[in-house]
């Protein structure tokens, strides 16, 4: 299970007179659980990539918490991103390496034996249907060859617990679809806690057993697709999205302008 209590986090963007903070997160809270699908949703700039990367290790929050099983991040980094796959929008891929290579590597930085991330990644490439790429360089691959090799190599040492960000930009129809087929498996016959951020009301739709809203860098709603538009009083989620997100017909507030679009 993955908690995130009352995260806060500012940062500050331009140099000298030119300065200004920005409050990325004020107050976001969610819980994912093992088993599950747990969707991230949120205009660009609610706080969806910083409470993930805060999630990940990668940033430290100003107040509040983020624990992985029991494990709070910030205090024992590596001891919970042994539990977690990370699956960036970059991908960042090695372009002169070949599938099989980027994922040994990554399955070696998790320490694991050659021997044993060498397997893994036939047995991930074969679940995810990419064996013929394995032997060829990423350099040159399409999104969803990206997609799959970053995935596999997220994968590679079994971790229970797993973060996407934005995973179906770019993607072809084909590709989602495959992806959206994984994560049911990855769900359904390994139990494994999956939370990935979108703004494709689509995908929650399709995937998701519950649901974060993240607007203004707080949370404003949790729950099931239903219980949500029960909430709103709305059959279509993406109207209740935007009586969650926005509250007042779909106007974005000026302060959301100001701050900023991915870099929240």
């Amino acid at each position: 299970m993955i908690e995130v209590r009352d995260l806060h986090k500012r940062f500050v963007q331009g140099r000298g007179r030119a300065a200004r903070t920005v409050d990325a997160l004020v107050g976001v809270d969610w819980v994912a659980r093992d088993g599950a699908i747990t969707g991230l949703l949120g205009p660009n700039g609610a706080g969806k990539t910083t409470s993930l990367r805060i999630v990940a290790g990668l940033i430290e929050p100003d107040a509040g918490v983020a624990r992985v099983d029991g494990i709070e991040v910030a205090r024992d980094a590596r001891k919970a991103l042994a539990r977690m796959g990370v699956l960036s929008d970059a991908r960042g891929l090695y372009p002169r390496l070949t599938a099989r290579e980027n994922i040994v590597y990554f399955g070696r930085l998790h320490g694991m034996d050659a021997d044993a991330a060498g397997a893994r990644a036939e047995a991930l490439a074969s679940m995810l249907e990419m064996t013929p790429l394995l032997d060829r360089r990423s350099e040159g691959f399409s999104q969803g060859e990206r997609m799959k090799t970053a995935l596999a190599r997220a994968l590679v040492h079994d971790p229970s617990h797993l973060i996407l960000d934005e995973p179906t930009n770019g993607l072809d129809v084909l590709a989602t679809r495959a992806l959206r087929a994984t994560l049911r498996r990855l769900r359904d016959e390994q139990g494994k806690c999956i939370v990935f951020s979108t703004h494709i009301m689509q995908e929650v739709e399709r995937l998701c057993d519950e649901v974060v809203v993240v607007a203004h860098g707080r949370t404003v709603a949790r729950g099931t697709v239903d219980e949500l538009n029960a909430r709103s009083g709305q059959a279509d989620f993406e109207e209740t999205f935007v009586r969650l997100a926005f509250g007042d017909g779909g106007r974005a507030r000026p302060e959301d302008a100001a701050r900023g679009g991915d870099a929240a």
